[in-house]
């Protein structure tokens, strides 16, 4: 490993995307308020049944495995109905709002996956939705459409083995999309306004089989002084300028441990100047994990690895990073505390294991992790200090959707119900 890295003042993950920060009841981003997967300040249970603090629980017209999105105290979420791509809302109390529909829906291939897989964001001001169709619109917060085009028929089918997975987000000016597969894949932004495109590039490289395909999604910081898009996958980790696409810098070096079919899934931890990105296939054995220093100029490969892990990763569940820690999920349970800045292990344990895996991602809330397993099986374990399992509760369906701890209440998106739990 090298030295650990010196702390870039300039550099910072941009955490507010309106000109003030999102207050406690907010939750307008699938990771979270702050973007690292950590809830704010809050008392949330830490066991639950069908009788004890499960506050209510909705039927969902569909299958889908987008995580909800909270804005004053109104749950937006994305869902087949009746063949259809929709957008969804409900009130504190679980009532159904509204319910938009957007087109055609394209059905999911994968046994986890759905046509639904992009989890909606907000700026407060509209939602932004996507779905494999290509169907992609933002709406008011009432569920008019603001506007509403199609992807696929601008720029073709996407050529992924599996279910389109990488969500939206949202810069200062633009609400922004990324394709990554066997073809062109590219990074466009488009006016929150109109829907009008702004400016796309393309983002081009070759790999191995599978290795050009990604389903993680871009991150908003901030380089050098102005906003920039991280972005993960085809086996480099590239900045772009949010302004107008250019690329800023590029980080390689991942292909000499690559193999066959080892897609992008996992998104991209941020702590401090240190990218946390996790490569190859935890779920097959062969995790790798590497810290990267952001900033820089140009081909960065040679000067901007801090440090590479051969032992620990994640395939699928995207790190959380709370109090300058880097959580980690593996795939079939394994829990890990690390250093981001030289990608040393303070803690490691393990979740309770079954035949099933962990494509959720975890959030941390007052100290506690927050873990489920695609059977519907949800964790809950101290990792302040020490790794100390306190429960495991069952939902009794499938969850792949990441939870969302908000306003001491936890939503869990499952294949069937919205759930909404809180201490009675």
């Amino acid at each position: 490993m090298t030295s650990p890295p010196r702390i870039l003042p300039s550099l910072t993950v941009l955490v507010c995307l309106t000109a003030t920060c999102a207050p406690a009841t907010d939750w307008p981003h699938w990771r979270g308020p702050q973007d690292n997967g950590v809830a704010d300040a809050g008392t949330y249970p830490v066991k639950w049944s069908d009788t004890e603090n499960l506050l209510w629980k909705t039927p969902l017209p569909g299958k889908g495995s987008s995580t909800p999105i909270v804005w004053r105290e109104r749950i937006y979420l994305t869902a087949p109905a009746n063949g259809e791509d929709a957008a969804l809302a409900f009130d504190w109390s679980g009532k159904l709002l509204w319910q938009t529909k957007l087109g055609t829906e394209r059905a999911g291939k994968h046994p986890n996956g759905s046509g639904s897989n992009a989890s909606p964001i907000t700026d407060g001001e509209s939602v932004f939705v996507y779905f494999k169709s290509g169907n992609f619109a933002a709406l008011e917060l009432d569920g008019k459409i603001r506007w509403q085009t199609n992807l696929v028929q601008a720029f073709g089918k996407d050529t992924l083995y599996w279910d389109h997975g990488a969500s939206p987000v949202l810069t200062e000016k633009f609400v922004v999309m990324v394709r990554m597969h066997h073809g062109e894949s590219w990074l466009a932004a488009f006016d929150k306004t109109t829907g009008a495109m702004r400016w796309k590039v393309a983002r081009n490289f070759d790999t191995l089989v599978e290795g050009d395909h990604g389903y993680s999604s871009p991150r908003v910081v901030r380089d050098h002084g102005q906003e920039a898009l991280l972005l993960w996958g085809g086996e480099h980790l590239t900045a772009h300028s949010a302004a107008d696409g250019k690329l800023l810098w590029t980080c390689g070096g991942f292909s000499a441990d690559a193999k066959a079919n080892w897609p992008t899934v996992a998104s991209v931890a941020v702590a401090g100047d240190i990218a946390v990105v996790p490569f190859g296939r935890s779920d097959r054995g062969f995790p790798f994990l590497y810290g990267i220093k952001l900033g820089g100029e140009g081909d960065v490969t040679k000067t901007h690895i801090a440090w590479k892990r051969t032992d620990t990763g994640t395939f699928v569940p995207s790190p959380a990073v709370n109090a300058g820690r880097v959580y980690l999920l593996r795939d079939r349970g394994e829990v890990e505390c690390l250093d981001p800045a030289t990608g040393k292990t303070i803690w490691a344990d393990a979740l309770p294991k079954a035949s099933a895996n962990f494509y959720s991602s975890p959030v941390i809330a007052a100290g506690k992790l927050y873990a489920i397993r695609e059977d519907g099986a949800v964790f809950v374990a101290k990792v302040e200090d020490k790794f100390e399992l306190l429960a495991e509760n069952a939902m009794g369906e499938r969850v792949v959707a990441s939870p969302v701890l908000i306003a001491n209440r936890i939503f869990i998106r499952g294949e069937k119900n919205l759930y909404c739990l809180g201490e009675k």
